[in-house]
């Protein structure tokens, strides 16, 4: 078996979701701590990792893999074989393609941005911020109300992708109370076997 390695920040939702599939599929890593606030994501050595100087990398032997989205669809093409959690079909592979692109955009602009405004102060609209949100959250909802997961009957790294920005939205004031279809997915995915999950951080009044 090959040596792996996650380069991970306890508090990053991206590095989490790539923590999560790990467990979730009973992989053992090496989880390497990196420390963003001493700059470490910025140096030299790691960004020959990743250029672009963000966490999660992945390390497995030879393979290099930067993005959290990334190391789900590798996770999944390489040690999945019966094609559970990415599948092989056309369509399927489009129903999880729509949520990884939902991931990277109103997601990532919108709980995960509210959270770091208002837990590590970044300078961002948060009006925006919290209106991505509550239209993310809308359109999850809806869908959810129709199958367990979002990208059909069964866990997917669909699922993977947005679970850790919407279960910690109220972190940044985003209130899940709305949504119950929403906090009924998170309930699934924190049964799943190998759940494991991210550090809670202070919650801001919704």
């Amino acid at each position: 078996m090959s040596q792996r390695r996650l380069y991970h920040f306890a508090l990053s939702g991206h590095a989490h979701r790539a923590r999560l599939m790990l467990s979730l599929l009973g992989l053992p890593c090496e989880i390497v701590e990196v420390d963003l606030k001493g700059g470490a994501h910025k140096r030299p050595d790691f960004l020959a990792l990743n250029p672009f100087g963000q966490v999660p990398v992945l390390v497995d032997g030879d393979a290099v893999i930067p993005d959290s989205n990334a190391i789900l669809v590798y996770l999944a093409g390489r040690y999945d074989g019966a094609a559970k959690w990415l599948p092989h079909d056309p369509f399927g592979q489009a129903q999880v393609q729509r949520w990884l692109s939902a991931a990277a955009g109103p997601l990532a602009f919108g709980p995960a941005a509210a959270r770091v405004a208002t837990l590590f102060g970044a300078p961002l609209d948060m009006v925006r911020a919290h209106q991505l949100a509550h239209g993310l959250f809308t359109v999850m909802e809806g869908e959810l109300s129709a199958r367990p997961y979002l990208a059909g009957a069964a866990p997917t790294i669909a699922d993977v992708a947005l679970f850790s920005y919407t279960a910690h939205a109220p972190e940044g004031g985003v209130s899940l109370t709305p949504f119950p279809n929403v906090q009924a997915w998170l309930a699934r995915i924190r049964d799943l076997p190998g759940f494991v999950p991210m550090p809670a951080s202070a919650v801001s009044a919704a």
